[in-house]
Protein backbone atom coordinates (compact mmCIF):
# COMPACT_ATOMS: atom_id res chain seq x y z
CA UNK A 1 0.00 0.00 0.00
CA UNK A 2 1.63 3.16 -0.92
CA UNK A 3 -0.88 5.63 0.72
CA UNK A 4 0.37 9.34 1.59
CA UNK A 5 -0.30 12.76 3.00
CA UNK A 6 0.39 15.49 2.09
CA UNK A 7 1.81 17.83 5.05
CA UNK A 8 3.60 21.00 3.77
CA UNK A 9 3.48 20.46 0.02
CA UNK A 10 5.46 17.38 0.83
CA UNK A 11 3.78 13.76 0.75
CA UNK A 12 4.25 11.51 3.99
CA UNK A 13 4.41 7.92 3.32
CA UNK A 14 1.83 5.56 5.44
CA UNK A 15 2.97 2.25 7.09
CA UNK A 16 0.74 -0.99 7.13
CA UNK A 17 0.45 -3.18 10.54
CA UNK A 18 3.22 -5.17 9.19
CA UNK A 19 6.23 -2.59 8.37
CA UNK A 20 5.74 -1.46 11.52
CA UNK A 21 5.81 -4.54 13.22
CA UNK A 22 9.51 -4.64 11.51
CA UNK A 23 9.77 -1.05 12.42
CA UNK A 24 10.02 -2.31 16.32
CA UNK A 25 11.72 -5.46 15.89
CA UNK A 26 14.61 -3.75 14.24
CA UNK A 27 14.28 -0.71 16.67
CA UNK A 28 14.72 -3.23 20.00
CA UNK A 29 17.09 -6.09 18.29
CA UNK A 30 18.77 -5.25 15.93
CA UNK A 31 19.59 -1.48 17.33
CA UNK A 32 19.03 -2.27 20.58
CA UNK A 33 16.73 0.53 21.55
CA UNK A 34 14.32 -0.31 24.48
CA UNK A 35 10.55 -0.78 24.45
CA UNK A 36 10.62 1.27 27.42
CA UNK A 37 12.53 4.04 25.63
CA UNK A 38 10.32 4.55 22.76
CA UNK A 39 7.18 4.34 25.46
CA UNK A 40 8.84 7.34 27.11
CA UNK A 41 9.52 9.04 24.12
CA UNK A 42 5.63 8.48 23.27
CA UNK A 43 4.42 9.00 26.57
CA UNK A 44 6.22 12.81 26.72
CA UNK A 45 4.90 13.44 23.47
CA UNK A 46 1.30 12.40 24.33
CA UNK A 47 1.69 14.45 27.21
CA UNK A 48 3.11 17.72 25.73
CA UNK A 49 0.62 17.95 23.07
CA UNK A 50 -2.40 16.80 25.66
CA UNK A 51 -0.86 19.99 27.45
CA UNK A 52 -0.79 22.36 24.83
CA UNK A 53 -3.99 21.45 22.68
CA UNK A 54 -6.45 20.57 25.61
CA UNK A 55 -5.41 21.92 28.92
CA UNK A 56 -4.69 25.28 27.57
CA UNK A 57 -0.99 25.01 28.45
CA UNK A 58 -1.60 24.69 32.16
CA UNK A 59 -1.95 21.37 33.85
CA UNK A 60 -2.60 21.93 37.15
CA UNK A 61 -6.01 20.92 38.48
CA UNK A 62 -7.41 19.67 35.53
CA UNK A 63 -8.68 15.90 35.30
CA UNK A 64 -7.76 13.63 32.85
CA UNK A 65 -8.70 10.01 32.87
CA UNK A 66 -6.06 7.75 31.05
CA UNK A 67 -7.31 4.44 29.87
CA UNK A 68 -4.33 2.29 29.41
CA UNK A 69 -4.17 -1.48 27.65
CA UNK A 70 -1.49 -4.32 28.50
CA UNK A 71 0.72 -3.72 26.14
CA UNK A 72 2.79 -1.21 24.32
CA UNK A 73 0.57 1.52 23.39
CA UNK A 74 -0.32 1.15 27.44
CA UNK A 75 2.74 1.65 28.25
CA UNK A 76 2.96 4.85 26.48
CA UNK A 77 -0.05 6.40 28.07
CA UNK A 78 0.96 5.11 31.60
CA UNK A 79 4.25 7.28 30.92
CA UNK A 80 2.11 10.06 29.90
CA UNK A 81 -0.04 10.01 33.16
CA UNK A 82 2.92 9.92 35.17
CA UNK A 83 4.33 13.35 33.50
CA UNK A 84 0.90 14.62 33.26
CA UNK A 85 0.50 13.85 37.42
CA UNK A 86 3.73 15.53 37.70
CA UNK A 87 2.62 18.40 35.86
CA UNK A 88 0.01 18.72 38.49
CA UNK A 89 -2.89 17.39 36.60
CA UNK A 90 -5.23 15.32 38.35
CA UNK A 91 -4.98 11.95 36.63
CA UNK A 92 -6.53 8.71 36.90
CA UNK A 93 -5.04 5.92 35.09
CA UNK A 94 -7.79 3.17 33.96
CA UNK A 95 -6.99 -0.45 33.30
CA UNK A 96 -8.37 -1.35 30.54
CA UNK A 97 -6.27 -5.10 30.53
CA UNK A 98 -3.15 -6.22 33.37
CA UNK A 99 -0.06 -5.92 31.68
CA UNK A 100 2.45 -9.51 32.00
CA UNK A 101 4.54 -10.16 34.61
CA UNK A 102 8.21 -8.54 33.49
CA UNK A 103 6.98 -6.50 30.61
CA UNK A 104 7.71 -3.08 29.83
CA UNK A 105 3.78 -1.93 30.45
CA UNK A 106 3.99 -4.10 33.73
CA UNK A 107 6.88 -1.28 34.52
CA UNK A 108 5.23 1.71 33.71
CA UNK A 109 2.41 0.51 35.99
CA UNK A 110 4.09 -0.14 38.87
CA UNK A 111 6.08 3.15 38.79
CA UNK A 112 2.49 5.01 38.86
CA UNK A 113 1.92 2.81 41.98
CA UNK A 114 5.24 3.79 43.87
CA UNK A 115 4.21 7.57 43.10
CA UNK A 116 0.54 6.85 44.15
CA UNK A 117 -1.32 7.87 40.72
CA UNK A 118 -4.40 7.13 41.06
CA UNK A 119 -5.01 3.46 39.02
CA UNK A 120 -9.15 1.95 38.86
CA UNK A 121 -10.37 -1.20 37.28
CA UNK A 122 -12.39 -0.61 34.37
CA UNK A 123 -15.36 -1.36 36.32
CA UNK A 124 -14.82 1.64 38.39
CA UNK A 125 -14.67 4.08 35.51
CA UNK A 126 -18.30 5.19 36.39
CA UNK A 127 -17.53 6.79 39.55
CA UNK A 128 -15.22 9.17 37.89
CA UNK A 129 -16.26 13.06 37.66
CA UNK A 130 -16.92 14.76 34.89
CA UNK A 131 -12.93 15.03 33.04
CA UNK A 132 -11.20 17.75 31.24
CA UNK A 133 -9.73 15.51 29.35
CA UNK A 134 -9.58 11.41 28.16
CA UNK A 135 -6.39 9.76 26.91
CA UNK A 136 -7.37 6.53 25.00
CA UNK A 137 -4.27 4.27 24.98
CA UNK A 138 -6.10 1.18 25.27
CA UNK A 139 -4.99 -0.71 21.96
CA UNK A 140 -2.85 0.83 18.77
CA UNK A 141 -1.88 -1.22 15.65
CA UNK A 142 -1.62 -4.42 17.03
CA UNK A 143 -5.64 -5.17 17.22
CA UNK A 144 -6.53 -7.98 15.94
CA UNK A 145 -10.89 -8.41 15.50
CA UNK A 146 -13.00 -6.72 17.63
CA UNK A 147 -13.03 -5.12 20.66
CA UNK A 148 -13.98 -7.19 23.66
CA UNK A 149 -14.59 -7.40 27.70
CA UNK A 150 -13.42 -4.17 29.33
CA UNK A 151 -11.77 -2.77 26.35
CA UNK A 152 -15.15 -2.65 24.54
CA UNK A 153 -16.94 -1.31 27.71
CA UNK A 154 -14.51 1.29 27.69
CA UNK A 155 -14.63 2.63 24.54
CA UNK A 156 -18.53 2.81 24.52
CA UNK A 157 -18.34 5.09 27.72
CA UNK A 158 -15.86 6.91 26.42
CA UNK A 159 -17.88 7.86 23.29
CA UNK A 160 -20.70 8.58 25.73
CA UNK A 161 -18.39 11.30 27.09
CA UNK A 162 -18.46 15.20 26.76
CA UNK A 163 -14.80 15.40 27.40
CA UNK A 164 -12.11 15.85 24.69
CA UNK A 165 -10.73 12.31 23.71
CA UNK A 166 -7.03 12.23 22.31
CA UNK A 167 -5.99 8.68 20.79
CA UNK A 168 -2.37 7.16 21.00
CA UNK A 169 -1.23 5.55 17.60
CA UNK A 170 -4.70 4.70 16.65
CA UNK A 171 -7.90 4.89 18.49
CA UNK A 172 -8.98 2.18 19.64
CA UNK A 173 -10.63 -0.03 17.93
CA UNK A 174 -9.56 0.90 14.41
CA UNK A 175 -7.89 -1.40 12.18
CA UNK A 176 -4.25 -0.13 11.34
CA UNK A 177 -4.84 -1.55 7.61
CA UNK A 178 -8.46 -1.61 7.05
CA UNK A 179 -9.61 1.74 8.94
CA UNK A 180 -13.02 1.65 10.56
CA UNK A 181 -13.34 -2.29 10.51
CA UNK A 182 -15.44 -3.17 12.69
CA UNK A 183 -18.63 -2.11 14.68
CA UNK A 184 -17.31 -0.44 17.72
CA UNK A 185 -14.56 1.86 17.89
CA UNK A 186 -13.44 5.12 20.17
CA UNK A 187 -14.42 8.34 18.33
CA UNK A 188 -11.35 10.63 19.16
CA UNK A 189 -11.08 14.40 19.01
CA UNK A 190 -7.23 14.21 17.87
CA UNK A 191 -5.16 11.12 17.35
CA UNK A 192 -1.50 11.01 17.83
CA UNK A 193 0.52 8.62 15.64
CA UNK A 194 3.68 7.33 15.98
CA UNK A 195 7.17 6.77 13.35
CA UNK A 196 4.57 7.44 10.41
CA UNK A 197 0.55 7.43 9.63
CA UNK A 198 -1.09 3.96 9.78
CA UNK A 199 -2.97 3.19 6.63
CA UNK A 200 -6.32 3.08 8.35
CA UNK A 201 -6.28 6.24 9.74
CA UNK A 202 -6.13 7.33 5.98
CA UNK A 203 -8.94 5.02 4.91
CA UNK A 204 -12.09 5.80 3.41
CA UNK A 205 -14.50 7.02 6.31
CA UNK A 206 -11.75 6.83 8.84
CA UNK A 207 -11.77 11.02 9.57
CA UNK A 208 -14.65 10.71 11.77
CA UNK A 209 -12.89 8.75 14.47
CA UNK A 210 -9.18 9.97 14.25
CA UNK A 211 -10.14 13.54 14.15
CA UNK A 212 -7.32 15.79 14.19
CA UNK A 213 -4.43 14.26 13.40
CA UNK A 214 -0.80 14.26 14.42
CA UNK A 215 2.71 12.66 14.08
CA UNK A 216 5.09 11.74 16.85
CA UNK A 217 9.01 11.32 16.79
CA UNK A 218 9.95 8.14 18.98
CA UNK A 219 12.83 8.17 18.03
CA UNK A 220 12.89 5.77 14.53
CA UNK A 221 16.06 6.69 12.31
CA UNK A 222 14.81 7.97 9.44
CA UNK A 223 17.45 5.27 7.35
CA UNK A 224 15.41 2.47 8.79
CA UNK A 225 12.44 2.84 6.56
CA UNK A 226 14.73 1.82 3.57
CA UNK A 227 14.97 -1.50 5.20
CA UNK A 228 11.13 -2.59 5.13
CA UNK A 229 9.43 -4.90 3.02
CA UNK A 230 8.42 -3.10 0.51
CA UNK A 231 10.91 -0.31 1.60
CA UNK A 232 10.15 3.22 2.68
CA UNK A 233 11.92 6.27 0.98
CA UNK A 234 13.57 8.32 3.73
CA UNK A 235 10.65 10.45 5.15
CA UNK A 236 11.97 14.35 4.63
CA UNK A 237 10.16 15.50 7.76
CA UNK A 238 10.90 18.65 9.38
CA UNK A 239 9.93 18.16 13.23
CA UNK A 240 9.17 20.90 15.14
CA UNK A 241 9.40 19.61 19.25
CA UNK A 242 8.93 16.38 17.62
CA UNK A 243 5.76 16.74 16.53
CA UNK A 244 3.65 17.92 12.97
CA UNK A 245 0.29 18.44 12.44
CA UNK A 246 -1.10 16.50 9.24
Amino acid sequence: MALKIEHSGQAVPAITREQMLEVDRIMTVDLGISLMQMMEQAGYRLAALAGKRFLDGDAAGKRVAILAGRGGNGGGAMACARLLSGWGCRVTTVLAGEPGPGSAARQQLDILGRLEVPVISAREVGALPQQHLIIDGMVGYGLAGALRGDIADLAVWVNHQSAPVLSLDLPSGMDANLGLQYALCVKATATMTLALPKVGLLARGAKSHVGELYLADIGVPKSLFSRLQPPIPEPDLSWKEGLLML
